[in-house]
């Protein structure tokens, strides 16, 4: 599947020329924010990881056996991608137990940077938000171009698609759903069943998010949309008064899109009819997240990008510095600026 058919088009016109991201894991920082305030005391311990080149699933498994606690004793917010360098919050259920020595699970993949006790354990989704820090190098575009795009970016957000690296390599987890929909079956692997349901949903949210980036609509509100908050997980139904909310001008408010599961979405009006022209055309993998006892949810169709800053280190070099809610994907914010090229290449395109 190509990048196009897994995302969308583009909201702010055609990419301004070519980048490398990721040549090497300080070109990709994130740390999670996270605003609970810790006690320092409980049976609970909770750790600010720093990783690199590490996925926080490994991260987590070098934790459990430092420690000798199961690894389902080890929680954490959300995913952080590997080829970066990431800070997280992980928390170690150690009931009645001294703090242990973790000296095992460091090395230069894995440091502690601080460690702190709390009576409860980390949930995920917990965190409010991702900062991100990204260096796109062997920059090729112009900077005055460059510029008047990231304004208008602040301004207005981007499209808040998943990114192509949820749906693995040229789409493979979205036709390894298709798959098991087909037969209407799940898995038996916890991590490949959660990864495939996940893709499947996402897939059709950005077939969504894709239409209404098409004719425009998602930059407003239309009557029987169903409308959000930046930070929230609940949402309500948009009427005339509500499509006028001066809200949706500054970003706090939003039309959402839907994640699929059992039922039908609660739109209504043009969205409504979008949706369910969507859902009917890949009924399988609608019916298939219905079957999987998933609930119905919302994701917001616009993606405020926060504290939007930029500078050029050298000239073929552009930094960027911002936050996103979690759960949204920085690489949707490049993709608005340039093309990624392999690291080996400055030639071809590339999605990461």
């Amino acid at each position: 599947m190509t990048e196009l058919e897994l995302l969308g088009p583009r909201a702010s016109g055609p990419a301004l020329g070519s980048a490398v991201l990721k040549a090497v894991a300080e070109d990709f920082q994130v740390d999670e924010v996270l605003d609970i305030p810790l006690s320092g005391q409980g049976e609970h311990l909770w750790l600010w990881v720093e990783k690199r080149d590490l996925n926080t699933e490994e991260a987590a498994r070098r934790l459990a056996r430092a420690a000798g606690v199961p690894l389902k004793g080890i929680s954490y917010a959300g995913l952080k991608d590997r080829q970066a360098l990431t800070r997280q919050w992980f928390s170690l259920h150690l009931p009645g137990k001294a703090d242990p020595d973790l000296a095992a699970a460091e090395n230069e993949s894995l440091r502690i940077l601080q460690r702190t006790r709390h009576s409860r354990k980390l949930q995920r989704g917990a965190h409010s938000a991702n900062g991100f820090t990204l260096r796109l190098t062997r920059l090729q575009a112009d900077h005055t171009a460059l510029d008047a795009r990231l304004e208008q970016l602040r301004d207005q957000g981007v499209p808040n698609y998943f990114g192509a690296q949820r749906f693995g390599h040229a789409g493979g987890n979205v036709e390894e759903a298709r798959h098991w929909a087909e037969r209407q079956a799940l898995p038996e692997q916890r991590n490949l069943r959660s990864r495939l349901l996940s893709s499947a949903r996402s897939y059709l949210f950005n077939r969504v998010l894709a239409e209404r980036v098409g004719d425009g609509s998602w930059q407003r509100a239309q009557v029987g949309d169903l409308l959000a908050f930046t930070d929230s997980r609940s949402f309500f139904p948009a009427g005339e008064s509500e499509c006028s909310d001066p809200r949706l001008g500054i970003l706090d408010l939003h039309p959402t899109g839907p994640l699929w599961g059992e039922g039908l979405p609660a739109s209504q009006g043009e969205a409504g009819a979008l949706e369910q022209r969507i859902g009917e055309d890949q009924a399988r993998l609608c019916q298939w997240l219905g079957n999987a006892a998933l609930k119905q949810e919302r994701r917001i169709l616009r993606l405020p990008i926060a504290r939007l800053t930029w500078h050029y280190p050298e000239p073929d070099i552009l930094q960027l510095e911002f936050v996103l809610p979690a759960g949204c994907f920085a690489t949707v914010v490049v993709r608005e600026l340039v093309d990624l090229v392999p690291a080996g290449q400055t030639d071809s395109p590339c999605v990461f």
